[in-house]
């Protein structure tokens, strides 16, 4: 166990010095923190990369890659873009499994993002649209629920 002085750490939320005791590797943490912030400020520094052009906080943070991604974040990524890659085959599943004009309108209002209204304007009805909508998202809904791609993220 080592005494570390929270002020060092915590500045601004520990004005005043006090004193606590923590793991050998929460301390070794700690240090490690403290040493990628003083690099990080002296890089740029070094960089004069301390200004920002675009008269906003962040472009200094973007001059260089501070952060190295573990192999734990690079196995998780890939997973996820495993993972959004199965769900747009299914969404395209889905789509075929769909009227063609469900297909159509949720096409236009979610990947388009068109309003209801603009639709209906377009294909020119008045009422149908709002239904179709609803009727081809829960005709969706079913369909991934009777394959179990909700459950499982398959």
């Amino acid at each position: 166990m080592q005494t570390i002085n929270l002020k060092k750490y915590y500045y601004p939320l520990f004005a005043t010095d006090t004193m606590i005791e923590v793991s050998d590797e929460a301390a070794e943490a700690l240090l490690l923190m403290r040493r990628e912030e003083n690099n990080r400020t002296h890089k740029i520094w070094y960089h004069k990369a301390y200004y920002s052009l675009d008269c906003e906080d962040g472009i200094e943070n973007c001059a260089f890659d501070f952060t190295a991604k573990s192999p734990e974040e690079i196995l998780l990524e890939q997973e996820e873009e495993q993972l959004f890659l199965a769900t747009l085959e299914h969404l395209s599943e889905v789509m075929d499994n769909l009227t063609d004009i469900q297909a159509r309108r949720i096409h236009a209002r979610y990947i388009l993002g068109k309003k209801l209204i603009e639709i209906a304007a377009e294909e020119g009805v008045c009422v149908s649209v709002e239904q179709t909508v609803k009727s081809g998202l829960k005709r969706m809904r079913n369909y991934f629920e009777k394959k179990k791609w909700r459950e499982s993220g398959k």
